[in-house]
């Protein structure tokens, strides 16, 4: 009898989070309109997924960035201050251009960008979406 009870409770809690969710949803919705983004992106991802990440193709290009292969697999709070130094220093070396292009590859490599190179680069990929939305 008590696992039922247990079960019944779980079942209710899931609900009201679930409502409370949706409600903070309604209340909130994304600031970046679905017309902007490619067909199929969700905009939830520095570099569409259907663009990159899907390609069974999708080959690594490298940004005279070899030394970051070091990175691969490792979470961005584990870099030592010459790791973030070293991908600071090849993000500031790109051309706008190349930024969606060298994120992509950094997904491929399996390498994950700090919080503020990141944010950086989101800013640019979606600067230049826009621009080419227009």
């Amino acid at each position: 009898m008590l696992p039922l009870i247990l079960f019944i409770v779980l079942a209710i809690v899931i609900v009201v989070l679930f409502e409370i969710r949706e409600r903070q949803r309604a209340k909130h919705p994304q600031t970046t309109p679905t017309d902007s983004r490619p067909e199929g992106c969700c905009g939830e991802h520095l570099v569409c997924e259907r663009e990159t990440l899907l390609q069974t193709n999708a080959e690594v290009v490298y940004y005279d960035d070899e030394e970051l292969d070091a990175l691969a697999g490792v979470a961005p709070e584990d870099f030592t201050p010459d790791q973030e130094e070293a991908v600071r220093e090849v993000f500031h070396s790109l051309q706008e251009s190349d930024v969606p292009g060298w994120c992509r590859s950094l997904q491929l490599r399996n390498i994950t960008l700090p919080p503020d190179i990141r944010e950086e680069a989101l800013l640019i990929v979606r600067e230049r979406r826009s621009a080419s939305a227009r």
